[in-house]
């Protein structure tokens, strides 16, 4: 089976500061692939490379099988065939919840302005949020905007889709609310690939858990495995500060 995402020897540097140093990993459709390790490891540049949001210094990165890396590629159609939502929320202060999320769909991918407000209704019932579709983000709070931000990236029909650490923002009592949607859309067969610090979520929803750690993928396999029974030694120190932090149990 070809996967839907398959990243091939992938490096990164900023100026003379290596980020990623080689990367290897593929997420196979209906997968949820989780990125774990320290602040600083590569997880969100990662993302970013993949989303092709930062230019890669080597490597490949296949969508469907396709190199999207390859100087000649069209990134724009990529880009298109990918969601991302990032820590931040980046939600337009200016457009209502509605209008954030049928932006994409109208101007990028050339839907009826009917269908897709169609469409991010429908999403924005899925989020509970289907209230809240003619105001305006600051009326949310951080929770509610994120899972706005999860139904705008949903809107354009993702085969893909990137998250990178989207409750790390948010107060303690609202990640869950956050979670329950990634949760959901894993359920339902949505092809993943996420970066997080939540270990127990990870563990209970990812299919394959990747510990990244000075830019390189250090260790790879079922949650159980991986949280459970690492084989490395730097994987098994960096869960032990978990546990003591008391960040996993």
């Amino acid at each position: 089976m070809t996967a839907v995402l398959e990243v091939r020897g992938l490096v990164k540097n900023y100026g003379a500061t290596p980020v990623l140093r080689g990367v290897d990993l593929a997420v196979e459709e209906h997968r949820v692939v989780a990125l774990i390790g320290s602040s600083g490891s590569g997880k969100s540049t990662l993302l970013r490379c993949v989303d092709l949001l930062e230019e890669i210094d080597d490597g490949q990165v296949f969508l469907d099988g396709v190199d999207v890396s390859d100087p000649r590629a069209d990134v724009a159609a990529a880009q298109r065939r990918m969601g991302i939502v990032f820590q931040a929320f980046n939600l337009f202060p200016h457009m209502t919840v509605l209008q954030n999320v049928t932006l994409a769909p109208r101007v990028v991918h050339g839907v009826a302005a009917a269908e897709a407000d169609e469409r991010a209704r429908e999403l924005l019932r899925r989020v509970g949020l289907e209230a809240f579709a003619e105001a305006h983000p600051d009326r949310l709070s951080g929770g509610q905007q994120q899972r706005v931000a999860i139904a705008r990236a949903l809107a354009v029909r993702p085969r893909l889709l990137l998250l990178d650490e989207i409750t790390s923002a948010l107060d303690p009592e609202l990640v869950g609310e956050v979670l329950a949607i990634v949760r959901e859309l894993a359920a339902g067969g949505m092809t993943i690939l996420m970066a997080t610090h939540e270990m127990g979520f990870a563990k209970q929803v990812a299919d394959t858990v990747c510990f990244l750690d000075g830019g390189r993928v250090l260790e790879s396999g079922p949650p159980a495995r991986v949280l459970g029974d690492p084989v490395h030694e730097r994987t098994r120190r960096f869960l032990t500060h978990l546990v003591e932090a008391g960040r996993l149990t």
